[in-house]
């Protein structure tokens, strides 16, 4: 609700298959991926989303409960753009973005 009130578009899903199907349909410029998913988990779901055509460029920003160094490798590895942990500030959140989605992606929103 905070990023609609702060002007971004938001689109919800529930699992990874759910999160991967909205990806490619909608061709986001961002997307934010808990790593604790059912059915696949945030890891593999960004794997699997970097392996198509439409999800190469894509911004990814795992946004979940695990901190731990090696969450944070393991979030590099499986092709994350940036990792928060829960719970997140928007201003850490606003500021992430603005750090790692170009400008003129920031400015068509």
């Amino acid at each position: 609700m905070l990023l609609e009130v702060s002007g971004y578009t938001v689109d919800v899903r529930y699992s990874g298959e759910q999160a991967i199907a909205a990806v490619e349909q909608e061709q986001p410029d961002v997307v934010l991926l808990d790593i604790g998913m059912p059915d696949l988990d945030g890891y593999e779901t960004a794997r699997l989303i970097r392996q198509q055509d439409w999800g190469r460029s894509l911004i990814l920003i795992a946004l979940t409960g695990y901190g731990q160094a090696d969450d944070k490798r393991l979030s590099q590895e499986a092709g994350f753009d940036g990792h928060l942990v829960k719970p997140v500030e928007l201003e850490t959140l606003t500021q992430l973005l603005v750090s790692i989605v170009p400008p003129e992606i920031r400015s068509a929103s």
